[in-house]
C-alpha cells in the first residue's frame, strides 16, 4: 500500500494554510493520502493575522476561523516555535518530506532611500506594528513623545499606523492588545497624524471600509486639503476600471469640501506631496521636508520643484514590507522574493529546485489583500501535485511522521502543537474575561510556550 504524499509547509499565516488546504481538497487526499507538516517560528500560528493587523480590525481577524478549520484536520501537525534555519534546515526538510512549500510572508521593512531616514525618531511601520500586536521579538515599549507625526504611505498599512496613533488608548482597550500597549498608547502625545501620499486620491491603496473606519471614532478628525483633489486623463481611467479607486476618491472628495469639526486629534491626508528629506537637529527629527508633484497625464506624477517642510517630530515609513532572505534558496535582491515560475522554485540556471516550492509573499511580493494569496496557493500546489504524478519529486530518507518528532527531540527543540495553540487560546481569553474582552495577549515568548505546554 503506497504511503501518504508528505509534505512539509514553512509559515503558518494565511499562505501557508491556504496551500494545505488546496492539498486536503485535492484527488491526491482520498488516494494515497496526504500528510503535512505545518512550521512556524512562533510559538502560535496564523502568523500576519495574529502579527500584522490592527487590533481594532476584528473583521479582518475573524479571518482566523476559517483558517482554524483547515488546522482542525487530521491530516495536518503544527510544529511552533521551530525556525528555519537554525531550528531545521532544507536539508533536513527533504529528509523527511516529498515535497517543501515555503510560505514565510513579510515582515522587515523596505527602505526609503531619503536623507534623515536613520534619524532618531524615524521609524518603520513593521517594527511599530509588531509593537502593538505583541510581537514576543520586539521591545515592549515605544517612544510616543511626538505630539505631530508623518506618516509616509497610502496603503492600508499606512491607515493602520495613523489610526493606532490617533485614537485613545481607551478606544483600543476592548481590542486584544497586551497590557504593555495600553499603557504606552495611554502615554502618546500626539494630536496630529499627517499621512503623505506621492500621488493622487485615485492612486492611493486604501481599502474602502478602512479609509472609511478613519471617520467612525468620536476623537479622530479626518481632514483633506480641496487643492489635494486632482485626476488627470489616467486617473478617471483608473477610477472607470477600478470600482474600489472609485470608491475611495468619493470618500476623499466628500471629506474635502466639509467643514473642519472639533474632534480633539486631527488626522490629514495629503496627496502630491513626495518626501525628499527628514529634516533633524541634534540626531532627533524635528521635520518633514516634501516636494509638490502634479499629475503628468498618465496617473503618474513629476516634481514641481517646490518645497514644503513639516513641523513633525516623528516619522513613521510605511512604504512596504520586505520578506527576509531564506538560506539555500536563490533570491531576487530586487524584489526581494524567490525566483520561480508557477510556486516552484527556480534555480540560476532555470532549473527547478527539486521538490521545493513558494507560495503568498515570499514568492510575489507583498501585494493585494489576504485572500489573493488563496490563487497563489492553489498554482503553486498543483504544480507539486503535477510533479508528484510524474515521478519528479525526491524521495525523502525517513518519511515517517515520527522522525520529525524524534529530530526535534534530539536537538531539543522546545515546540508547540496545535493542541498547545487551544490551550494558549484558552489561557488568552481567561485573560480577557474579567475585563468582558475576547482575549489578552501573551507577549513573553516564555509565557507563550508555558501557556502552549511545550
Amino acid at each position: 500500500m503506497p504511503r501518504p504524499l508528505r509534505v512539509a509547509i514553512v509559515g503558518s499565516g494565511p499562505a501557508g494554510i491556504y496551500a494545505a488546504d488546496a492539498l486536503l481538497k485535492s484527488e491526491v487526499a482520498a488516494d494515497p493520502g496526504v500528510s503535512i507538516d505545518i512550521f512556524e517560528r512562533m510559538p502560535a500560528p496564523f502568523g500576519l493575522i495574529r502579527y500584522g493587523v490592527a487590533p481594532d480590525h476584528p473583521r479582518i481577524k475573524g479571518i482566523i476561523t476559517a483558517l482554524h478549520q483547515v488546522l482542525d484536520k487530521p491530516q495536518i501537525r503544527l510544529f511552533g516555535n521551530v525556525d528555519y534555519p537554525s531550528d531545521i534546515s532544507l536539508d533536513d526538510l527533504r529528509a523527511f518530506y516529498d515535497g517543501v512549500i515555503f510560505a514565510t510572508g513579510a515582515t522587515a521593512d523596505r527602505d526609503l532611500p531619503v536623507p534623515g531616514i536613520d534619524l532618531d525618531g524615524s521609524y518603520g511601520a513593521a517594527d511599530f506594528v509588531a509593537w502593538y500586536d505583541g510581537h514576543p521579538d520586539f521591545p515592549r515599549t515605544w517612544p510616543l513623545e511626538a505630539e505631530k507625526v508623518a506618516v509616509l504611505g497610502v496603503g492600508n498599512v499606512a491607515l493602520d499606523i495613523a489610526r493606532v496613533l490617533a485614537k485613545t488608548a481607551d478606544e483600543l482597550l476592548p481590542t486584544e492588545i497586551p497590557p504593555n500597549v495600553y499603557e504606552g498608547l495611554k502615554a502618546n502625545k500626539a494630536l496630529e497624524v499627517h499621512v503623505f501620499g506621492r500621488r493622487g486620491p485615485a492612486q492611493a491603496k486604501f481599502s474602502p471600509m478602512e479609509l472609511r473606519e478613519l471617520d467612525h471614532s468620536p476623537n479622530i478628525e479626518v481632514i483633506v486639503d480641496p487643492e489635494d483633489i486632482d485626476y488627470d486623463e489616467g486617473s478617471i481611467a483608473t477610477r472607470r476600471g477600478n470600482k474600489q479607486a472609485d470608491m475611495v476618491a468619493k470618500t476623499l472628495e466628500n471629506w474635502a469640501i466639509r467643514d473642519v469639526g472639533d474632534r480633539p486629534h486631527k488626522l490629514f491626508l495629503h496627496f502630491f506631496e513626495s518626501p525628499s528629506e527628514i529634516l533633524g537637529k541634534d540626531g532627533k527629527v524635528v521635520g518633514l521636508r516634501t516636494e509638490r508633484t502634479e499629475l503628468d497625464g498618465t496617473g503618474n506624477v513629476k516634481g514641481t520643484g517646490t518645497f514644503k517642510d513639516w513641523d513633525v517630530q516623528a516619522v513613521y515609513r510605511a512604504v512596504g514590507y520586505l520578506s527576509d532572505r531564506l538560506p539555500k534558496l536563490p533570491w531576487d535582491l530586487e524584489t526581494g522574493t524567490v525566483p520561480d515560475v508557477g510556486g516552484r522554485v527556480v534555480q540560476e540556471s532555470g532549473e527547478h529546485l527539486q521538490s521545493t516550492y513558494v507560495t503568498g509573499w515570499i514568492r510575489r511580493g507583498p501585494v493585494g489583500l489576504i485572500g489573493h494569496t488563496k490563487g497563489d496557493a492553489n498554482e503553486t500546489v498543483s504544480n507539486l501535485l503535477e510533479d508528484y504524478a510524474g515521478g519528479r519529486l525526491q524521495t525523502p530518507a525517513s518519511p515517517e511522521p515520527e522522525a520529525v518528532d524524534a529530530f526535534l527531540a534530539e536537538r531539543n527543540i522546545r515546540f508547540t502543537t496545535w493542541d498547545g495553540w487551544y490551550k494558549l487560546d484558552a489561557a488568552e481569553k481567561a485573560q480577557g474575561e474579567p475585563q468582558g474582552r475576547e482575549r489578552v495577549k501573551y507577549v513573553e515568548r516564555e509565557d507563550m510556550l508555558r501557556e502552549s505546554g511545550a
